[in-house]
């Protein structure tokens, strides 16, 4: 047995989806620094293009590619173009989500299948796209998919959310017993509260500190909590994990 552990991701090829904001930026910058070469995808690309500065700035390198993953033609042409630019493709994080807060009663249909198409069907298509392509390539490789700590338990105003996460949790385990023959890892990451800009204005209010007191660890998790698993399940350090849901979330899930 190898008593050294690699979580070097030299000559990998790297997909995040969302990748433009938040968690899907921060995804692929520890990425990069990592040595990954990423291909950042997402619809926004003057903000992708920003990011691609980022990371030629410490000599990494980075692509980016418009995406709307709730389309498969879109997801077609993401894997091709990705495979055309850097290589093979080793890793690919599902981190692309969207999330209609308002009270069930006053949800439309459309709210839900905004949500439902971006955060589960796209997940579902990106990974059976790139999931082609690793079988035919021959190599394996890891693909994450980013669930939520309300994957395992409900809350208010956010059906569609809610039910896309759980739906993604179990997507997860059934991926992973398929594509193991092929030596595909499929895991996924279950984060709690983590600060983001998106979210930092609620939990400076009396709401949002009523439910940070909630919080076993009694803090928000930081972009930065998330990058021991993120690089373990993208790294050969995992290659004995399949079909697993890693929790970060201060102690939340846990507690329930």
């Amino acid at each position: 047995m190898n008593a050294q552990i690699s979580f070097d991701l030299t000559d990998r090829c790297a997909i995040i989806t969302g990748a433009s904001r938040g968690l899907g930026r921060h995804f692929a910058l520890t990425l990069a620094r990592a040595g990954a070469q990423v291909v950042l995808a997402a619809r926004g690309m003057d903000r992708l293009q920003a990011i691609v500065k980022e990371i030629e700035a410490f000599n990494g390198r980075a692509i980016a590619v418009g995406v709307d993953v709730s389309n498969g033609a879109d997801v077609r042409e993401c894997v091709k173009t990705a495979e055309k630019e850097i290589g093979p493709i080793n890793v690919l994080v599902n981190n692309a989500g969207i999330a209609v807060a308002k009270p069930l009663l006053e949800q439309e249909e459309d709210d839900w299948d905004r949500v439902l198409d971006t955060n589960l069907k796209g997940a579902w298509l990106m990974a059976q796209e790139v999931a082609r392509h690793m079988v035919r390539v021959g190599q394996g490789g890891s693909i994450i998919n980013i669930a939520s700590v309300l994957g395992f338990r409900g809350t208010s105003q956010l059906p569609g959310y809610c039910a896309s996460k759980a739906g993604m949790i179990n997507l997860t385990r059934a991926m992973a017993v398929e594509l193991a023959r092929h030596g595909i890892r499929v895991n996924a990451i279950a984060p709690g509260y983590v600060e983001t800009d998106m979210n930092r204005r609620f939990f400076s209010t009396e709401a949002g500190q009523r439910l940070i007191q909630r919080i076993p660890q009694r803090r928000l998790g930081q972009v930065e909590d998330l990058d021991g698993v993120l690089l373990l399940l993208a790294s050969d350090a995992s290659n004995y994990m399949t079909g697993s849901v890693i929790s970060i979330d201060g102690g939340q899930s846990a507690a329930l």
